[in-house]
């Protein structure tokens, strides 16, 4: 039994709720939580999916089961080739090759067990039960086998000189991360095997581990192209370190061979001639689907109620404005990362690169959010309370998107779970320098925009819009969002830049021979 401790008033102090795991261990903490995390994903795996039941071209789980049936039926240098075999307007496959030959393992388990399920044709819009019943297998055994080693790995790392009684409390609240669980187990998507591989490769440059970095990253860039958030993070501290070093120019050598060595083992059926490269690559970038699609909280899709930008410009403009836009947000933590790297700094890069990407990149998705939000929940105890409000308008970024799914009640299950585990056990921070809450107003905005949240989420699900403004809600629920992750963001790039000199010393390296 835990001691009891005592108050000042001499009354006995509440038990800490997450006693019991700390005490046992990391690994049994993270086995015990990994057990509930995989309960509650399957629970969320029995409510609808993207485009259930909505023929002719279903949604984002027709397009994993069909891109299943193309790998199972054609070799893989016609995966990404328009044909009589491969109709590219029918959910073509638009992300890199690694998720081609996830695709084509999981397709051999449904042909193994339902044949029916992956047949070239036949096999459109097919909706059994044991043909859903797989695919959610798949999914829940691809979160089991690649996003849960990982979060292990990273804990064990990034606690390994911390104090032990929050690690319980982390481990739950990267695991039982309500928009990835949403995303992937409800509305569906794979989205755990390239942020399990992100996750791995950050904490092997906590563990010091360079080359590991590189071969994790770029198998994560390789399974989808979202994972280039990330980038900027990723380059700007290895180079930081790099040229820290007495060889610089050996040190970067190495891990562009190792880099380059990962990419050609992936890539390797395309890199037979030019032709086939460019034409995966063409798939990846769909510059002709527009700078934004359905109404996502960025900055071109929010300003574009006062300005028309795919009317004003033409697509190869708007590509090299939103390109600058991105290198210029993300241009801070970079320059911080170069010149000072540090673990504490990396991380915060991390949150502030994907962010920047987020708000101002070409084509981004709600789904998107699962970019910085994976990077800020590796943060949560730094940043507890800005992370709880991250949390939230996170999850109402994407409220129109899994109403559509019909995922309400997972979406309001999951948003309870977050609350109870979020204050079970508040993480005990140093006050920082800086902080919204001391400017006059903060509170008050704060709390405007959670009342004016509440009441946005009773009159999207009660009232129609107007006719003449169908989407006028999305938009709303869009500018409420995207104004905190503004200023989230803006919050992060000065805590960056503004670490005490104590975590400046922690991961200081010097000159090595």
């Amino acid at each position: 039994m835990p001691k009891k401790n005592l108050s000042g008033d001499g009354t006995a102090a509440p038990i800490d709720t997450w006693w019991w795991l700390s005490h046992k261990g990391t690994t049994t903490s993270f086995l015990c939580i990994s057990l509930f995390a995989l309960l509650i994903r399957s629970a969320v795996s029995m409510f609808p999916y993207s485009g259930a039941g909505t023929p002719p071209k279903f949604g984002d789980f027709e397009a994993q089961r069909h891109w299943m049936e193309i790998t199972t039926n054609l070799p893989a240098i016609d995966w990404y080739r328009n044909g009589t075999h491969n109709d590219l307007t029918y959910w073509g496959l638009d992300y890199p090759p690694l998720t081609a030959y996830q695709s084509y393992i999981h397709g051999l388990l449904l042909r193994f067990f339902n044949p029916d399920s992956v047949s070239l044709f036949s096999s459109r819009g097919h909706e059994s039960y044991i043909g859903k019943l797989l695919m959610r297998w798949t999914v829940l055994s691809s979160d089991a086998l690649i996003f849960f080693p990982a979060a292990l790995f990273f804990v064990l790392v990034y606690h390994r000189n911390r104090a032990k009684s929050q690690v319980a409390w982390h481990i739950a609240i990267i695991l039982l991360n309500p928009c990835l669980i949403l995303i992937d187990h409800g509305h569906f998507q794979y989205n755990c095997i390239s942020l399990g591989l992100t996750l791995g490769a950050i904490a092997a440059v906590l563990c010091g581990s360079e080359v590991l970095t590189c071969v994790f990253f770029t198998l994560a860039l390789s399974h989808k192209q979202m994972s280039a958030y990330f980038a900027p993070a990723f380059f700007s501290h290895l180079l930081g370190k790099c040229l820290r070093r007495k060889n610089p120019i050996l040190s970067l050598l190495k891990l562009g061979i190792a880099v380059i060595v990962t990419f050609v083992i992936v890539w390797w059926p395309y890199l037979h001639s030019v032709d086939d490269f460019l034409m995966v690559l063409s798939r990846l970038a769909p510059f002709e689907r527009g700078i934004y699609e359905d109404y996502v909280a960025n900055f071109w899709c929010t300003t574009s109620i006062l300005i028309k930008w795919k009317k004003l410009f033409t697509t190869p403009s708007l590509k090299s404005i939103s390109l600058a836009a991105t290198v210029l947000a993300s241009l801070p933590s970079m320059v911080h990362q170069i010149f000072s790297p540090s673990d504490e700094g990396f991380l915060y890069g991390l949150l502030n690169s994907s962010m920047a990407f987020y708000l101002f990149s070409f084509q981004v998705h709600e789904k998107s959010i699962l970019m910085p939000f994976l990077a800020a929940t590796l943060l949560a105890l730094k940043i507890p309370d800005h992370f709880n409000h991250l949390t939230y308008y996170a999850l109402f970024s994407m409220f129109p998107l899994l109403c559509r799914d019909n995922l309400l009640l997972p979406y309001l299950t999951l948003h309870l779970l977050f609350t109870l585990i979020y204050h079970s056990q508040l993480p005990k921070t140093k006050a920082s320098s800086f902080s919204f809450t001391n400017f006059p107003g903060y509170v008050f905005l704060l709390r405007t925009h959670f009342v004016i949240s509440l009441v946005l989420h009773v009159v999207y699900l009660t009232i129609q819009p107007p006719q003449k403004y169908p989407f006028l809600f999305d938009a709303l629920i869009m500018i409420l969002c995207f104004s905190y992750f503004v200023m989230f963001a803006i919050y992060t790039n000065y805590t960056q830049w503004n670490f005490s000199s104590h975590f400046r010393s922690v991961d200081k390296e010097k000159k090595q021979i």
